[in-house]
């Protein structure tokens, strides 16, 4: 093996380790129905942890590349005949847009929410009583940090996260951090609740009509507004998910000025991509966006509980304009949160989640 995880490359250690692997089986350095090396040596050898490499080694499954089989370990059961595109001539695929996607509610299992909630109770005791700080726990926000760097490539302290009641009390934070005299830009057509907070704050607002692939070019170039929010993946109710190509020049836009970018990153964990996107927040080098998510859609709508991240140059800011806030979502749901994510039981769930869903288009396309 010869597997080298570059410490300061962009790229989280799992994606990296995956491409290295998935070339190899494209070149047949492990033939058809060979056995992957096992997650401890790959470890070993490229100084990363063994759940690092099961992440790498979880996408080729997904993909099609390997299977999994209990206690014997990975296989290979990719054929260069199955038509999989190699890495230098691979095509893209555009997946269809599931109608009404707001309806669309995987359910978390709730033995296992039920389970996980009794033990926090057992653990914590009477700590789950205690008032959250402003910003929020540090466990929750030590393991959204954890779980943005597995998964989204995202490079976070807890200091940069904010936990709050759901998106629509994040979006009102927002309008206090920046101030009222900035003009907001956001998408149009782009979810109804984003322009209802932002008039109810008294911010000035500004539609940005989308294309086929994000917002439309001229539209942004002549845009005065001072931040921009945008859904990248899948934005409701169009169903338009931004290009590569878009998300750099939404990058280009907030670079020039004093400006900023809201990233709202709803429901792209249920992404069927081969890939997660990547973020605009991973690929700024000038710390102006603000990334932005929710538990409402991957736990259940009952779980108001959002969470941002901020850029290290606006922490100052929102501790002086907004810091005098107190945490509304409560210690217990927010120590359940941060156990769902700590013992992978939220991202077995995803990752159950986007295999159906992939199932479903396959199944959809041979019946077409």
């Amino acid at each position: 093996m010869k597997y080298v995880i570059e410490k300061n490359n962009s790229m989280p250690a799992y994606l990296q380790l995956y491409n290295q692997i998935r070339d190899d089986i494209v070149k047949e350095v492990y033939p058809y129905k060979g056995k992957l090396p096992s997650k401890r040596l790959i470890a070993d050898e490229t100084g990363v942890s063994t759940v690092t490499v099961e992440h790498a080694y979880a996408l080729l499954c997904d993909e099609g590349y390997v299977e999994s089989k209990e206690r014997s370990g990975y296989f290979v059961i990719f054929l260069r005949g199955d038509g999989f595109a190699s890495s230098s001539s691979q095509k893209a695929y555009h997946f269809p847009v599931m109608e009404n996607s707001t309806n669309y509610s995987p359910e978390f299992p709730f033995s296992v929410l039920a389970k996980t909630m009794r033990g926090v109770i057992s653990d914590f005791g009477k700590m789950i009583m205690d008032k959250s700080p402003g910003t929020g726990r540090e466990e929750i926000k030590g393991a959204i940090c954890r779980y943005l760097r597995r998964s989204r490539g995202i490079i976070t302290d807890p200091e940069q996260i904010i936990i709050g009641s759901g998106s629509e009390y994040l979006y009102g934070l927002i309008v206090e951090l920046f101030g009222r005299e900035r003009l907001y830009a956001i998408e149009s057509p782009s979810y109804k609740k984003i322009e209802q907070i932002y008039r109810a704050a008294d911010a000035r607002l500004e539609m940005l009509p989308l294309g086929c692939d994000g917002i439309d070019s001229s539209a942004l170039r002549k845009s005065n507004a001072n931040v921009l929010h945008i859904s990248p993946y899948r934005s409701f109710p169009s169903g338009v998910t931004a290009s590569a190509s878009k998300r750099h020049e939404y990058i280009r836009w907030a670079d020039t000025g004093n400006r900023f970018i809201v990233e709202d990153d709803f429901e792209s964990e249920f992404s069927v991509s081969k890939k997660p996107e990547d973020t605009l927040f991973s690929q700024t080098e000038k710390e102006n966006v603000i990334y932005m998510n929710t538990f409402s859609r991957t736990i259940s709508p009952s779980f108001r509980v959002g969470y941002m991240a901020l850029p290290k140059r606006l922490i100052k800011d929102f501790k002086e304009r907004v810091g005098f806030y107190s945490c509304a979502v409560p210690t217990y749901m927010q120590l359940v949160l941060a156990e769902l994510i700590e013992n992978g039981d939220f991202e077995r769930h995803i990752n159950r989640v986007r295999r159906k869903k992939r199932r479903e288009i396959a199944e959809r396309k041979i019946n077409e």
